[in-house]
């Protein structure tokens, strides 16, 4: 049975639009996802990965499998882009010597060709009448893209961060941020100052009308494993009372080590982390009534979408060594 909670909220802040504006207008214009796609430089490769689930898995170079700096946590797709077999979009958080987070960013991958680049994200700034940005250092956990335009990045106890894929910046070597080339500005925020709860994945639903946003956390032990639904209002959540989102669900029978979480017509599909040495688990069904399978997933899965037109899952694992992006039939289950 779902449950509610008037103390979970979000509230979106104000755009960041003449920031950038201004830096776009610095760096000779915005290029856009498609600018991305027309200069990728880094090749995935097809991969045998363990897990009875897997369809097909694709590794990334040997330097993004074993980088210690950056962990790989989200995944979406779209096919509003020139590829034509669509485009994988995956996010990384980058830690530094003492494990504080230092900076985030998406990979942008082209299926046709399995060639991709990383594009770092960043806070829009003025300072001193001038545009700058900065490393956005959030825990980049799940990923939505929704439509030609939003991609919105789960950012744990400060919420969901958005940009628009329009936005994206190539700026010039002596610009370049922890190794980038390309940059994207987040656009505005979605705050949870109004509630308790931590973002950690995100994934959405389009098996209903309007869309909703899947968000839940993730916890060990005694820690809360809460998940929610928010409703879309064409690009925007749907706002409630006094400004803010309320979700339209709130579950707390979420599951220990939970790591992604989406709906398909009314049920759920979770991925469970068990640790650097084991296979990852699959839940599926309701809260309070998963069916669990066993070794269906590689070690260290992470953040889950759902592909309607493949009827297929994907997500990705962030251990060193064994990192993948993968693709699960759904009928199996």
């Amino acid at each position: 049975m779902a449950r509610t909670s008037a103390q979970i909220a979000l509230r979106r802040t104000d755009e960041n639009a003449a920031e950038i504006e201004a830096l776009a207008a610095q760096f000779g214009g915005a290029v856009g996802v498609e600018g991305v796609l027309g200069d990728l430089n880094r090749q995935a490769r097809p991969a045998q990965m363990p897990g009875s689930a897997v369809t097909r898995a694709y590794a990334w170079e040997g330097r993004d499998d074993w980088d210690s700096r950056w962990w790989p946590q989200g995944i979406t797709w779209s096919t509003d882009v020139s590829a034509s077999e669509g485009v994988i979009v995956a996010s990384a958080y980058a830690k530094n010597r003492v494990r504080l987070t230092v900076g985030s960013r998406i990979t942008v991958v082209d299926l046709a060709s399995l060639r991709y680049r990383h594009v770092l994200l960043v806070r829009p700034l003025m300072w001193r009448g001038r545009a700058i940005f900065r490393p956005l250092r959030i825990h980049a956990g799940g990923l939505v893209w929704f439509g030609p335009s939003h991609l919105h990045v789960a950012g744990a106890r400060r919420g969901i961060f958005t940009c628009r894929m329009q936005d994206v910046l190539e700026v010039p070597p002596s610009r370049a941020t922890l190794g980038h080339h390309y940059i994207l500005p987040m656009r505005f925020a979605y705050d949870a100052a109004a509630g308790n709860m931590r973002y950690s994945f995100l994934s959405l639903d389009r098996s209903v009308t309007p869309p909703e946003l899947v968000a839940g956390e993730y916890g060990r032990e005694s820690m809360p494993t809460r998940l929610a639904r928010f409703q879309i209002d064409g690009d925007y959540l749907t706002t409630h009372t006094a400004g803010a989102s309320a979700p339209t669900l709130f579950d707390d029978r979420g599951l220990s080590h939970m790591q992604g979480a989406v709906t398909v017509a009314g049920t759920w599909y979770v991925t469970q982390s068990r640790g650097p040495n084991a296979l990852g688990q699959l839940q599926v069904g309701q809260p309070g009534a998963f069916r669990r399978y066993r070794e269906a997933l590689p070690i260290g899965p992470e953040d889950i979408t759902y592909w309607p037109a493949r009827d297929e899952l994907w997500s990705q694992t962030e251990h060193p060594g064994s990192r993948c992006f993968f693709a699960m039939e759904r009928s199996q289950f």
